[in-house]
């Protein structure tokens, strides 16, 4: 194992580097510390730390003071558990002077699969002069692992498939300075293909019939290896069906007893509480996301209907069994994508009388955002329904302005608890990835 790490570190000092989009995360360093970034298989992370490599490179770091390492590589299917401190000593053999005189960056791609990583990259940072950066596919990598293994030497960031802005990125398309009618025109545009091709970046501007096949591969992918595969499941058939109903209602209420007795027939003797398993395994994969109901009460939160939401709204529309996605909940997709990569506390709200509203975020200072998604107000019925539910919540929340996200429109709506503001879908995304960016002071907690 020892000369096959030898030669996967010497390869990687010869290989061209594919850096691809830039990412709009802003990634720090922080001394002493490891840089963590997580998310959904196939989201970008390795391209991600390309670019970092790129970066050290151009401001002159030497191409042999990096290593990385992929451990998805099947060259290193052996590196069990206790065996992962080869890594560090591969590397040294073939560069001993560097030892504790020159900084070492270590670039360790989907580092969960090996057993016994959290201790190695802790020792690393406590006995060697390096820097750390990690991915992983596992959102446990948040919390239990990083928190009892790290010992508070790790920063972790979440990468998600492309933002709207991303997109534009990827597409050449300047996403600021949009005043003119013909910019407007061209983001316009790009935003119908970003609503078909959705964020993953290997799909972007690939056939519909390739960008099904590879959304497809990605579902067994999560499903057989991050799920099955790590959780030993017993039911694999149980949780490919009740993944096929969560793309199929995205944006949909469900409970788990729902769920429980929709795959009860099917014929599946699943227990409640392997459900729960289930969703958890799926947010932990960074795959489906649950959003709970807004309430003081925590135990009222978790009592009541969760909303569940693709991490790609186009992946959900490959994947579903030839049905016609929802347009409507498409769109609330998205924008749940959106707040969900700036803001990690989203909640729904339903006012008093029952009435819903997509989405409540924190907002500047210690006061609240509130967010409706609706394709099109052009029913009177439909802008009757969406407008109500945001005049009763903005006057419980005394909140003077509320906003409806759809697919074109534009316009203000005077009402007598205050403006409620109509924007189509690819001004919305651009204007709060501007303000993600942009430093403000923190919002209420979302409990």
């Amino acid at each position: 194992m020892l000369n096959i790490l030898k030669s996967i570190i010497l390869d990687f000092q010869e290989t061209k580097l594919d850096t691809g989009t830039p990412r709009r995360l802003a990634l720090e360093t922080v001394r002493g510390k490891a840089a963590v970034c997580v998310g959904v298989r196939r989201c970008g992370k390795t391209t991600l730390m390309l670019q970092r490599v790129q970066r050290l490179l151009d401001s002159g770091v030497p191409r042999q003071n990096i290593l990385h390492l992929n451990f998805v590589d099947d060259r290193l299917h052996n590196l069990a558990a206790g065996n992962i401190g080869l890594v560090s000593e591969a590397y040294y053999s073939l560069y001993p002077e560097k030892k504790n005189a020159e900084e070492v960056y270590f670039f360790l791609d989907e580092i969960q699969v090996v057993p016994g990583w959290e201790s190695f990259a802790e020792r690393l940072l406590r006995t060697e002069k390096c820097q750390v950066f990690l991915t992983g596919s596992s959102s446990t990598m948040l919390s239990r692992e990083i928190a009892s293994q790290m010992r508070g030497r790790a920063l972790t960031w979440e990468l998600f498939p492309f933002s709207f802005g991303e997109f534009l990125d990827s597409r050449g398309i300047a996403s600021k300075g949009y005043a003119s009618n013909k910019k407007r025109l061209i983001i316009q545009k790009a935003f119908g293909e970003y609503w078909e091709d959705g964020g993953f970046p290997e799909v972007n501007g690939q056939s519909p019939r390739i960008r099904i096949m590879i959304h497809q591969e990605y579902l067994q992918a999560v499903l057989f290896r991050d799920l099955v595969q790590r959780h030993d499941v017993s039911h694999p058939r149980a949780l490919t069906d009740l993944a096929h109903w969560l793309f199929e209602n995205m944006a949909s209420l469900y409970s788990v007893n729902k769920l429980a007795g929709y795959l009860k027939s099917l014929g599946h003797r699943i227990p409640k509480a392997s459900v729960s398993d289930y969703l958890e395994w799926f947010e932990d994969a960074f795959f489906f996301f649950t959003v709970r109901l807004f309430d003081p009460s925590l135990a009222r939160a978790n009592a009541n209907p969760k909303k569940i939401y693709s991490v790609d709204h186009a992946l959900a529309a490959s994947v579903s069994a030839g049905i016609l996605p929802n347009s409507g909940h498409r769109l609330e997709n998205i924008v749940f994508m959106a707040l969900r990569r700036a803001c990690p506390s989203v909640r729904y709200y339903r006012t008093g009388a029952g009435r819903e509203v997509d989405f409540i975020v924190p907002g500047p200072g210690r006061s609240w955002r509130l967010i409706q998604a609706c394709e099109t107000l052009a029913n009177p019925h439909t802008r009757e329904r969406e407008t109500r539910a945001m005049g009763e919540a903005m006057a419980e929340l005394g909140l003077k302005a509320g906003t409806i996200v759809t697919r074109l429109e534009s316009e203000l709506i005077e009402t007598g608890q205050g403006t409620i503001e109509v924007v189509p879908a690819w001004r919305f995304l651009l204007e709060l990835e501007e303000q993600a960016s942009s430093p403000s002071p923190p919002g209420p907690s979302a409990e």
